[in-house]
Order: structure tokens, then sequence, then C-alpha cells
């Protein structure tokens, strides 16, 4: 089935290099739409998009079509990626605050594909606080970027800023409109979210997991073709499409579930927040306060990951190491210790990693003692990299 991309052009000088990036993606047999904004006509005509494209241009959101459909919801469902190229400081933060003022904004906020953003501004601009908190947020919210090239810029300025190589955007639009499906028919079991320990009917021990971690793993794997279970401590995320959830409450509950579906799985992941202790004894009546302090004897709950690794037999199994010292150590004594394939470390005190929020930094050491660095990046980018190494030890 042929593929369609909408192409979003911002002025700026380097507007004209979209034209390559029209003509080598109709080569590869991609259909394109063209939008652009009012700047960019100053710098490139519409004749030259629509002649590559072989589609008229849309430039204006109140220009009448000669068909009935509204122009920038049929561009936004018939888009398989919208590529915005260059993109400029001011549509990357009307993008970032939900403004909708004229075709290619409006077409953007309609849009359910992936988005693609490749910028191209001067160097201080680029570099400018606020477009970098716009692109950070853009990130979070499931965005991507191509990172712009160095070099001498328009201005005459040397830096950062020049739009990315056509073959570079290409090649990454190409790569978003690839269906991976490399895990097609694998069975794979992620644990998500954080366990509950209950003191009485009332009160409870947890965590600050969120789950959105294994979500986005879970999420990844199906899309790539896996059969999936996902068993998940209480959360308020939604389950994603195609994928198997399980609920549990407590470590116990993720114990028993784990193990009792472990045959069934070729890779287990696990992403899970789980107590390492729970109350000793589960008051069935709420406790009630006094003036005295109360003491509360806590038990050992039984290690999952471990008890999975004794019986791994040829099994994939990955840990997470969420630590607040000494990651790296601590990490590989558990991939020795669980008898792992590899392990997925996050610093948890530092600022956009660990738990809650949308992204992560990470490291993933393998049982060889091999460790690649991983920046900050969204939880989907991150998971999609946990199982390419998947794959790879498959």
């Amino acid at each position: 089935m042929k593929k369609h991309v909408v192409l979003g052009v911002t002025g700026g000088i380097a507007a004209y290099k979209a034209l390559d990036i029209i003509s080598a993606l109709r080569k590869k047999g991609i259909e394109t739409h063209v939008i652009m904004t009012k700047n960019a006509c100053e710098f490139v005509t519409p004749l030259s998009f629509e002649t590559l494209s072989n589609n008229e241009v849309v430039t204006d959101t109140f220009k009448r079509t000669k068909s009935w459909e509204v122009e920038h919801i049929a561009l936004a469902k018939r888009a398989d990626l919208f590529l915005i190229a260059p993109a400029s400081a001011n549509v990357i933060g009307k993008a970032a605050h939900g403004i909708a003022d004229d075709m290619l904004t409006t077409t953007l906020m309609a849009a359910r594909c992936p988005i693609l953003f490749a910028p191209a501004m001067n160097t201080a601009m680029y570099e400018n606080a606020i477009v970098q908190e716009n692109i950070t947020f853009l990130k979070n919210k499931g965005c991507y970027f191509i990172e712009p090239d160095s070099g001498f810029l328009a201005c005459g300025d040397l830096g950062k800023g020049k739009l990315q190589k056509v073959e570079v955007i290409v090649e990454e639009v190409l790569s978003f409109l690839e269906e991976k499906k490399d895990l097609e028919g694998k069975n794979i079991m992620v644990t998500a979210g954080p366990t509950i320990e209950a003191i009485d009917p009332m009160r409870y021990i947890t965590n600050h997991s969120s789950g959105k971690m294994g979500y986005a793993i879970a999420e990844a794997a199906v899309k790539r073709g896996a059969n999936v279970k996902l068993v998940s401590g209480p959360t308020n995320l939604l389950c994603p499409d195609g994928v198997e959830r399980i609920n549990t409450q407590s470590a116990m509950d993720m114990y028993e579930t784990v193990n009792q579906n472990f045959q069934w799985a070729d890779v287990v992941i696990k992403a899970a927040a789980v107590a390492d202790y729970r109350p000793a004894e589960v008051s069935d009546m709420k406790i009630k306060k006094s003036g005295e302090d109360i003491q509360i004897r806590l038990t050992r709950n039984p290690d999952i990951l471990q008890s999975l690794g004794a019986k791994k037999g040829n099994k994939i199994l990955v840990g997470f190491a969420a630590e607040t010292h000494n990651l790296i150590t601590y990490a590989k004594e558990k991939i020795e210790k669980k008898n792992l394939d590899f392990i997925v470390a996050n610093n948890i005190s530092e600022e956009n990693a660990g738990f809650k929020g949308d992204t992560n930094i990470a490291a993933i050491i393998d049982k060889d003692g091999v460790s690649n660095q991983y920046p900050m990046m969204s939880k989907t980018e991150l998971a999609n990299i946990i199982l390419d190494k998947v794959r790879a030890t498959l």
C-alpha cells in the first residue's frame, strides 16, 4: 500500500532544500502533499512543489477547493507521517502551545500520525532556552526531532542550526514508514507499575512508579508484531491496543502471576517497581490513631526476577535497576545474581529520569559487562532501543 507523507514547509532560506526531499520521496514511491506557510512562499514558490509532488500545494486555510472535504482534516487523516522541514522556531513554538492559526498548524493539530520536526534556524535561536524548552515539551508529547547540522549558516554565523542533510532526513522518514515487524510471533511478558502492600483496609506501602516505562515497552512490542502480556500493578494508564493486561496489586500477586505465565513467554522484561518488603502482619480492621508511636514489622517479599533467572533456560530475561547512587556497580551485580541477559539502569534522582515523567536517561548493560549510555529521550524511544537489544539477543 502506498505511503503518504504530509510535508510542512516554513519560512527560512532552507525552504529550497525541501524540494530535494520531495524529489527523493517521490523516487521511493511515496505520495507527498505539501503545506506551505505564508513566509515559506517568499522563499520558494508553491508551483515548484506542485511540479515535484504532482499534488496541489495548500497555503491558505480558507481557499476553496474542488473537493467537499475539509482540507486540513483530510490531509491529517491521509498522512502516515507528518514531516516539518525546515521547522522554524515559530512553528515549533506554536505546536508546543497548541496554536493553530494557519493551514500548517491547523493540520498539525489534527494529525494522529507520527510527527517529525527538522529544525533550521540561526544558532542563537536554536540554543535559546525557550526554543529548547519547546522542543523538550514536544518530545515529551511523543513528537520526534532530527537534530540540525553544524556549519556556516546563511547569516554568516558558524554553529548548529543548519537543516540536516536531505539524505539523513529522507532516511529518517523511510525508517518511520517501514512497518517493523521484527518481533512477530514472539511472546513477550512485560511487568509495569508499582505494587501496593496493605497495612490495614485503609493504608498501604507503595512507591512512586507510574508504570509509563513498562507500558511504553508493551505498546512498542505489540506494534512490532509481538504477542504481549502486560502484568501491571495499580496505575491510571490505559492498556495499549492489542496488549493483554493482567492486573495485580501486591508483590505476591505479581510473583504468582509472572510465574504462572513464565512458560508462555519467550522474553520477560521486568520494568515494574516491586516492593522489597511487606508488612509481616496485616490488620483486618483500621488501625486507630493513639498517642503512642507504632511500629510496623516488615518481612521480605520474594524476588520475582531472581526466581525467573533460576529457571531461565533459553528465554530472554531483562531487568531494570532504579538507583540513586553506584548505578553501574549495582546494576552489574544484579545481572550476575539474577541471571539476566541485560539490564536497563537509571538514576531516579536525576532530573528527567525515572519515575512519573515521560522521559528517561538510561544505561543498558549486558551480561558481558558492556555498557551503553543513552541521553534523555522519550520512554517510547527508549522502549524501542530496549526491544532492538532484545531482537539482537534473540
